[in-house]
């Protein structure tokens, strides 16, 4: 099992991976292909903190559904606790989610597919801005961090999760980090069958590309890490996201099955992240810190890294 990052913490690592293995339900590969792969972000991380004073760094993960954007935070997260002693949280951009109710009203008052949780302006972003600024203010106390249970597609107001204290890194993970807005040529015309029978006038794609230029740019500022997990295309994204969907149907209550799709509702689901995913696709890569290229197996080809912040 991996242990070079920190020799002498080899044994409590090693029960640390052991358990996100089982928690992530991995593969031994999975630690195989980390310590390849993601070994020099670590160290990158490591330099970067070294750099800062009393503030948390902050790490964003961007990547389409199913490309392992919360396996990678999580690993992070393993390695620099137990093989480094350096505290750190995962926040996904996934539990900021805007409730049912919430989107609804959306819904009613702008247009009717902001019902559908996902894109920009379907997230309380103002909340997680919130909840990192507590982070740099609460060095040593735990901060309350909301819950968004997918198969309810419900904020899980029960759930009572707090984050550990005197964290010194918050890696954030989310499909849509680094987005940014497209000019009104691009806007214009449909890419999909969604857009061209659900949004003809093209309301809902602006507003989306509206929420861009407001807190969700106001909140990639906060990130000082860039990381990127590529896949080839968006053709990918079905086959990824389809994986993810199985595995929510295994952890939970049958008769709780009622949000979990099936393949024709997992294409029209997926539809309304088309636009911004491959916007991503085509500008990301030139601008992050710490490019991973996929295939379409999900396996990592190709590592890149660039020196300077460049979002």
């Amino acid at each position: 099992m991996p242990n070079s990052h920190h020799q002498n913490e080899a044994p409590k690592l090693n029960t640390a991976l052991t358990a996100f293995v089982r928690e992530q339900k991995l593969s031994l590969k999975y630690l195989e292909m980390a310590e390849k792969w993601f070994s020099p972000l670590i160290s990158s991380i490591l330099t970067h903190l070294k750099n800062t004073q009393n503030q948390p760094l902050i790490v964003g993960i961007n990547g389409c559904q199913g490309s392992g954007k919360s396996t990678l935070a999580n690993y992070l997260r393993t390695i620099l606790d137990s093989g480094h002693h350096v505290g750190a949280e995962v926040l996904s951009i996934d539990d900021f989610y805007l409730s049912r109710k919430q989107r609804q009203h959306l819904a009613n008052t702008v247009h009717p597919l902001l019902s559908t949780r996902g894109v920009p302006g379907t997230h309380d972003i103002s909340l997680l801005i919130d909840v990192i600024k507590q982070f740099s203010n609460n060095h040593n106390e735990s901060i309350p961090l909301p819950t968004f249970n997918k198969s309810m597609d419900d904020i899980d107001t029960n759930a009572g999760r707090m984050s550990r204290p005197a964290a010194r890194v918050i890696i954030l993970e989310g499909w849509c980090l680094g987005a940014t807005a497209q000019t009104p040529n691009e806007l214009k015309g449909p890419i999909n069958e969604l857009e061209s029978k659900e949004d003809q006038e093209g309301v809902w794609r602006n507003y989306v590309n509206d929420q861009l230029k407001g807190d969700y740019s106001t909140l990639f500022e906060y990130i000082e890490t860039w990381i990127m997990l590529k896949a080839p295309s968006f053709d990918c994204v079905f086959d990824w996201r389809k994986e993810q969907e199985d595995k929510l149907a295994d952890v939970t209550d049958e008769s709780k099955h009622t949000n979990i799709m099936n393949d024709q509702q997992l294409r029209q689901f997926i539809a309304h992240y088309q636009r911004t995913t491959e916007s991503c696709l085509k500008d990301l890569p030139q601008r992050v810190q710490h490019l991973f290229e996929f295939n379409e197996q999900r396996e990592i080809t190709q590592y890149r890294q660039l020196i300077s912040k460049q979002l």
